[in-house]
């Protein structure tokens, strides 16, 4: 077992908690005991799933501004509770040719999906490590396992995702403290909405899609055996090993064409 038993005055932070994965992350901690941290953008989101739940703390921070992110890491500090979990969960994605994207938004994205886990990680992880138990679970994505023409930002931040976190596992070997990659394939969240990408969502057959409550099932029971990496559902786990398998000469032109826009 990583993750520690639920105690008096600990906590789990889960990010990105006002939708999807992270909401339902939240509720499968809170049903195991935990007291959760709820972190995002939408405070009013946030503060209905706190009074759902009972036994929550809600900060609210735009984890893609690093002003923000700094005084969040500053009351995490400061609430009095012992973080024996972090759920890096927060981000998005965007779909498109890379020169015909905002820019701006494209430094957004690389800031939310790299730059804050990796933050909130250094932030939380030394003390899990001396106190000697801990677990830290990742929202990596089957679409960092390879290039993605028309998806290449998102890509290559769950790549580094899914590198960092795996990487960080085989160090924390022998420490008590463990690091869980989840790596879901499609999930019907809130994701597609912002990332405008409803074509793309229709081309996907019913098959291959997840559902939030099931990958945060999947992800806190890892989360708690301390498992290297949660690949929820057959879908996931088939792509997950094809994507790193097959030549980039046969995968470039089919993703090219499947993420291509009307």
């Amino acid at each position: 077992m990583s993750l520690p038993a639920p105690a008096p005055n600990t906590t789990v932070v889960v990010t990105g908690a006002s939708s999807g994965i992270g909401t339902e992350l939240a509720r499968e901690l809170a049903r195991s005991g935990h007291h959760v941290t709820l972190v995002a953008r939408r405070r009013d989101r946030l503060d209905e799933l706190a009074a759902e739940l009972g036994d929550a703390d809600v900060l609210p921070a735009d984890l893609a501004d690093r002003d923000a992110r700094g005084q969040l890491l500053a009351r995490l500090r400061q609430t009095g509770r012992a973080i024996t979990g972090l759920c890096n969960n927060a981000g998005f994605g965007t779909f498109g040719r890379l020169w015909e994207l905002d820019a701006d938004r494209e430094r957004e994205e690389v800031e939310l999906n790299v730059v804050a886990l990796h933050d909130l990680t250094l932030e939380v992880l030394p003390a899990l490590v001396h106190h000697g138990a801990g677990a830290i679970l990742d929202v990596g994505s089957i679409a960092g396992a390879q290039p993605i023409p028309g998806n290449a930002t998102y890509a290559a931040t769950k790549a580094f995702v899914n590198s960092f976190s795996e990487a960080l596992h085989a160090e924390l070997k022998g420490t008590g403290v463990s690091c869980t990659l989840v790596t879901p394939g499609p999930v019907r969240t809130e994701f597609v909405d912002v990332a405008d990408a409803g074509a793309l969502e229709a081309r996907l057959p019913g098959f291959a899609w997840a559902s939030p409550e099931q990958v945060a099932r999947d992800a806190v029971e890892g989360m708690v055996r301390g498992r290297r990496v949660v690949a929820p559902g057959a879908y996931a786990k088939v792509l997950s090993t094809s994507g790193r398998m097959a030549p980039r000469s046969l995968v470039l032109p089919l993703m090219r064409s499947a993420y291509r826009r009307p």
